[in-house]
Protein backbone atom coordinates (compact mmCIF):
# COMPACT_ATOMS: atom_id res chain seq x y z
CA UNK A 1 0.00 0.00 0.00
CA UNK A 2 1.18 3.27 -0.88
CA UNK A 3 1.03 6.58 1.01
CA UNK A 4 -1.65 8.17 -0.79
CA UNK A 5 -3.43 4.76 -1.05
CA UNK A 6 -3.44 4.61 2.81
CA UNK A 7 -5.31 8.23 3.27
CA UNK A 8 -8.96 9.08 2.98
CA UNK A 9 -10.10 12.62 1.60
CA UNK A 10 -13.35 13.65 4.23
CA UNK A 11 -15.67 16.41 3.89
CA UNK A 12 -19.60 16.97 4.68
CA UNK A 13 -22.25 19.98 3.91
CA UNK A 14 -22.13 20.55 0.46
CA UNK A 15 -25.47 22.56 1.25
CA UNK A 16 -25.94 23.43 -2.57
CA UNK A 17 -23.02 25.40 -2.78
CA UNK A 18 -21.53 24.40 -6.22
CA UNK A 19 -18.90 26.56 -6.07
CA UNK A 20 -17.17 25.14 -2.96
CA UNK A 21 -17.96 21.65 -4.43
CA UNK A 22 -15.99 22.78 -7.46
CA UNK A 23 -13.33 23.43 -5.25
CA UNK A 24 -13.00 20.44 -3.30
CA UNK A 25 -13.32 18.56 -6.23
CA UNK A 26 -10.15 20.63 -7.81
CA UNK A 27 -8.40 19.92 -4.50
CA UNK A 28 -8.61 15.92 -4.26
CA UNK A 29 -7.89 15.67 -8.10
CA UNK A 30 -4.96 17.89 -8.09
CA UNK A 31 -3.82 15.62 -4.60
CA UNK A 32 -4.70 12.62 -6.45
CA UNK A 33 -7.21 10.69 -4.24
CA UNK A 34 -9.95 8.69 -6.50
CA UNK A 35 -13.53 8.41 -5.78
CA UNK A 36 -13.40 4.95 -3.38
CA UNK A 37 -10.95 7.02 -0.56
CA UNK A 38 -13.18 9.77 -0.92
CA UNK A 39 -15.95 9.98 2.03
CA UNK A 40 -18.84 13.04 2.24
CA UNK A 41 -20.54 13.02 5.65
CA UNK A 42 -24.24 14.41 3.88
CA UNK A 43 -26.21 17.33 3.41
CA UNK A 44 -25.42 17.58 0.05
CA UNK A 45 -28.02 20.12 -0.58
CA UNK A 46 -29.11 23.18 1.93
CA UNK A 47 -28.77 26.82 2.66
CA UNK A 48 -27.48 27.94 -1.12
CA UNK A 49 -28.69 28.65 -4.82
CA UNK A 50 -27.58 25.13 -7.20
CA UNK A 51 -28.91 21.82 -5.58
CA UNK A 52 -29.08 20.17 -8.77
CA UNK A 53 -26.05 21.21 -9.84
CA UNK A 54 -24.33 20.48 -6.77
CA UNK A 55 -26.11 16.40 -6.35
CA UNK A 56 -25.53 15.93 -10.26
CA UNK A 57 -21.42 16.52 -9.71
CA UNK A 58 -21.20 14.26 -6.49
CA UNK A 59 -23.06 11.89 -8.03
CA UNK A 60 -21.11 12.00 -11.33
CA UNK A 61 -17.98 12.02 -9.08
CA UNK A 62 -18.69 8.69 -8.17
CA UNK A 63 -17.33 9.30 -4.48
CA UNK A 64 -18.73 7.41 -1.50
CA UNK A 65 -21.44 9.73 0.52
CA UNK A 66 -24.35 9.22 2.78
CA UNK A 67 -27.38 10.81 3.32
CA UNK A 68 -27.51 13.56 5.58
CA UNK A 69 -30.98 14.91 7.29
CA UNK A 70 -31.52 17.13 4.28
CA UNK A 71 -31.06 14.09 1.78
CA UNK A 72 -33.61 12.12 4.43
CA UNK A 73 -36.14 14.85 4.52
CA UNK A 74 -36.43 15.70 0.65
CA UNK A 75 -36.82 11.51 -0.83
CA UNK A 76 -39.83 11.14 1.79
CA UNK A 77 -41.21 14.25 0.83
CA UNK A 78 -41.09 16.10 3.92
CA UNK A 79 -41.97 20.39 4.05
CA UNK A 80 -38.47 20.96 6.57
CA UNK A 81 -35.13 19.94 7.13
CA UNK A 82 -35.55 17.75 9.84
CA UNK A 83 -32.79 19.53 12.06
CA UNK A 84 -35.26 20.25 14.72
CA UNK A 85 -34.98 23.71 15.25
CA UNK A 86 -37.38 25.27 17.92
CA UNK A 87 -40.35 26.87 15.98
CA UNK A 88 -40.22 30.57 14.94
CA UNK A 89 -36.37 30.16 15.52
CA UNK A 90 -34.09 32.10 13.04
CA UNK A 91 -32.98 28.65 11.90
CA UNK A 92 -36.56 27.31 11.60
CA UNK A 93 -38.03 30.82 9.69
CA UNK A 94 -34.84 30.34 7.20
CA UNK A 95 -35.37 26.77 6.56
CA UNK A 96 -38.67 27.63 5.47
CA UNK A 97 -37.48 29.42 2.73
CA UNK A 98 -34.08 27.47 1.20
CA UNK A 99 -35.77 24.19 1.72
CA UNK A 100 -39.05 24.47 -0.77
CA UNK A 101 -36.37 25.77 -3.00
CA UNK A 102 -34.25 23.33 -2.94
CA UNK A 103 -37.15 20.74 -3.54
CA UNK A 104 -39.01 22.41 -6.40
CA UNK A 105 -34.92 22.59 -8.12
CA UNK A 106 -34.32 19.08 -7.69
CA UNK A 107 -35.25 16.77 -10.61
CA UNK A 108 -36.58 13.32 -9.99
CA UNK A 109 -33.35 11.90 -11.53
CA UNK A 110 -31.14 13.69 -8.17
CA UNK A 111 -34.01 12.34 -5.60
CA UNK A 112 -34.21 9.18 -7.25
CA UNK A 113 -30.30 8.97 -6.32
CA UNK A 114 -30.81 10.12 -3.07
CA UNK A 115 -32.51 7.45 -2.17
CA UNK A 116 -30.25 4.78 -2.51
CA UNK A 117 -28.07 6.42 -0.21
CA UNK A 118 -27.02 4.50 2.60
CA UNK A 119 -27.60 6.30 6.30
CA UNK A 120 -23.99 5.29 7.73
CA UNK A 121 -21.30 3.37 6.42
CA UNK A 122 -19.37 0.72 7.80
CA UNK A 123 -15.20 -0.57 6.98
CA UNK A 124 -12.83 -1.54 8.58
CA UNK A 125 -9.15 -0.74 7.33
CA UNK A 126 -5.62 -1.70 8.68
CA UNK A 127 -7.48 -3.48 11.08
CA UNK A 128 -9.51 -0.37 12.50
CA UNK A 129 -13.54 -0.27 12.44
CA UNK A 130 -14.56 2.57 10.79
CA UNK A 131 -17.92 4.26 11.25
CA UNK A 132 -19.47 7.00 8.88
CA UNK A 133 -22.29 9.00 10.23
CA UNK A 134 -23.81 12.10 10.00
CA UNK A 135 -25.26 13.37 13.18
CA UNK A 136 -26.05 10.74 16.15
CA UNK A 137 -26.72 6.83 15.66
CA UNK A 138 -30.74 7.18 16.90
CA UNK A 139 -31.53 10.81 15.65
CA UNK A 140 -29.30 11.70 12.12
CA UNK A 141 -29.83 15.43 12.66
CA UNK A 142 -28.41 15.39 16.72
CA UNK A 143 -25.44 17.70 17.06
CA UNK A 144 -22.13 16.50 18.39
CA UNK A 145 -19.58 18.96 18.96
CA UNK A 146 -15.78 19.27 20.48
CA UNK A 147 -17.82 20.02 23.93
CA UNK A 148 -20.08 17.72 23.71
CA UNK A 149 -19.38 15.33 26.47
CA UNK A 150 -17.67 12.72 26.20
CA UNK A 151 -19.65 10.20 27.53
CA UNK A 152 -22.28 10.72 24.77
CA UNK A 153 -19.52 9.87 22.08
CA UNK A 154 -18.60 7.22 23.95
CA UNK A 155 -22.03 5.58 23.86
CA UNK A 156 -21.85 5.80 20.28
CA UNK A 157 -18.60 4.19 20.52
CA UNK A 158 -20.07 0.95 22.11
CA UNK A 159 -23.17 1.44 19.89
CA UNK A 160 -21.51 1.36 16.29
CA UNK A 161 -18.05 -1.00 17.78
CA UNK A 162 -15.72 1.46 15.83
CA UNK A 163 -12.38 2.53 16.68
CA UNK A 164 -12.67 5.63 14.40
CA UNK A 165 -16.63 7.42 13.37
CA UNK A 166 -16.27 9.81 10.86
CA UNK A 167 -19.15 12.54 11.09
CA UNK A 168 -20.57 15.33 9.96
CA UNK A 169 -23.75 17.38 10.21
CA UNK A 170 -22.50 20.26 13.05
CA UNK A 171 -20.92 22.41 10.93
CA UNK A 172 -17.47 23.04 12.62
CA UNK A 173 -14.76 20.81 12.04
CA UNK A 174 -12.47 19.23 15.40
CA UNK A 175 -11.12 16.25 16.30
CA UNK A 176 -11.30 14.60 19.30
CA UNK A 177 -9.12 11.71 20.81
CA UNK A 178 -10.42 9.61 23.65
CA UNK A 179 -10.00 6.44 26.04
CA UNK A 180 -13.09 3.96 26.57
CA UNK A 181 -13.80 2.19 29.60
CA UNK A 182 -11.13 -0.91 28.18
CA UNK A 183 -8.36 1.66 27.77
CA UNK A 184 -8.81 1.91 23.61
CA UNK A 185 -8.23 4.84 22.11
CA UNK A 186 -11.06 6.00 20.04
CA UNK A 187 -11.03 9.18 17.46
CA UNK A 188 -14.07 11.52 16.83
CA UNK A 189 -13.32 13.28 13.34
CA UNK A 190 -15.85 15.87 12.22
CA UNK A 191 -13.90 17.24 8.94
CA UNK A 192 -16.76 19.99 8.86
CA UNK A 193 -18.59 21.31 5.67
CA UNK A 194 -17.72 23.06 2.54
CA UNK A 195 -20.79 24.88 2.08
CA UNK A 196 -20.30 27.40 4.81
CA UNK A 197 -17.76 29.02 6.72
CA UNK A 198 -16.86 27.56 10.37
CA UNK A 199 -18.41 30.52 12.05
CA UNK A 200 -14.90 31.62 12.78
CA UNK A 201 -14.61 35.59 10.73
CA UNK A 202 -13.19 33.99 7.62
CA UNK A 203 -14.60 32.67 4.00
CA UNK A 204 -12.42 29.63 4.52
CA UNK A 205 -13.98 26.21 4.57
CA UNK A 206 -12.95 22.83 5.67
CA UNK A 207 -11.64 19.46 4.37
CA UNK A 208 -9.83 16.49 6.39
CA UNK A 209 -7.34 13.79 5.53
CA UNK A 210 -7.01 10.49 7.42
CA UNK A 211 -4.03 8.53 7.49
CA UNK A 212 -5.46 5.20 7.76
CA UNK A 213 -2.21 3.29 9.11
CA UNK A 214 -0.74 6.06 11.80
CA UNK A 215 -4.17 7.10 12.45
CA UNK A 216 -2.59 10.73 11.80
CA UNK A 217 -5.62 13.03 10.91
CA UNK A 218 -4.75 16.85 9.27
CA UNK A 219 -7.26 19.30 9.22
CA UNK A 220 -7.50 21.87 5.96
CA UNK A 221 -9.44 24.90 4.47
CA UNK A 222 -9.51 25.80 1.19
CA UNK A 223 -10.76 29.35 -0.65
CA UNK A 224 -13.27 29.34 -3.42
CA UNK A 225 -15.32 31.74 -4.94
CA UNK A 226 -17.98 32.61 -1.98
CA UNK A 227 -18.29 36.07 -3.86
CA UNK A 228 -20.42 33.98 -6.61
CA UNK A 229 -22.18 31.92 -4.25
CA UNK A 230 -23.31 34.43 -2.48
CA UNK A 231 -24.43 36.53 -5.47
CA UNK A 232 -26.88 33.37 -6.48
CA UNK A 233 -28.43 33.40 -3.36
CA UNK A 234 -29.14 36.40 -3.30
CA UNK A 235 -30.42 36.65 -7.03
CA UNK A 236 -32.91 33.71 -5.99
CA UNK A 237 -34.43 35.16 -2.91
CA UNK A 238 -32.56 33.23 -0.58
CA UNK A 239 -32.20 34.50 3.09
CA UNK A 240 -29.86 37.46 2.61
CA UNK A 241 -28.67 36.46 6.04
CA UNK A 242 -26.87 32.84 4.69
CA UNK A 243 -25.83 34.76 1.85
CA UNK A 244 -23.85 36.87 3.85
CA UNK A 245 -22.34 34.81 6.44
CA UNK A 246 -20.34 33.19 2.89
CA UNK A 247 -18.58 36.74 2.61
CA UNK A 248 -18.48 37.58 6.54
CA UNK A 249 -17.70 34.18 8.07
CA UNK A 250 -19.97 34.66 10.53
CA UNK A 251 -23.27 32.79 11.27
CA UNK A 252 -26.02 34.83 11.65
CA UNK A 253 -26.79 33.31 15.00
CA UNK A 254 -25.63 30.55 17.61
CA UNK A 255 -29.30 28.93 18.17
CA UNK A 256 -27.78 25.53 17.94
CA UNK A 257 -24.04 25.87 19.41
CA UNK A 258 -22.97 25.03 22.63
CA UNK A 259 -21.67 27.55 25.12
CA UNK A 260 -18.12 26.35 24.19
CA UNK A 261 -18.59 27.24 20.35
CA UNK A 262 -20.47 29.87 20.93
CA UNK A 263 -17.46 31.81 22.41
CA UNK A 264 -15.36 31.02 19.74
CA UNK A 265 -17.57 33.01 17.17
CA UNK A 266 -15.01 34.83 14.95
CA UNK A 267 -11.68 33.57 16.09
CA UNK A 268 -9.81 32.10 12.92
CA UNK A 269 -9.31 28.28 13.44
CA UNK A 270 -5.61 27.32 13.44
Amino acid sequence: MSALESKLFLFGGCYSNLQATQGIKEIADKLGFTPDQIICTGDIVGYCAQPEETVQLIKNWGIKAIAGNVEVQLRTGEIDCGCNFDEGSRCDTFSRQWFPYAQQRLSPASLDWMQALPNSLQFTLNDKRYHVLHGGTDDISEFIFESTPVNRKLEIFEETGADNIIAGHCGIPFHHVMVDKNGNEKNWINPGVIGMPANDGTARVWYGILDTVSDVYLQHSFDYEHKKASDLMVENHLPKEYANTLITGIWDNCEILPTRETLLQGRAIE
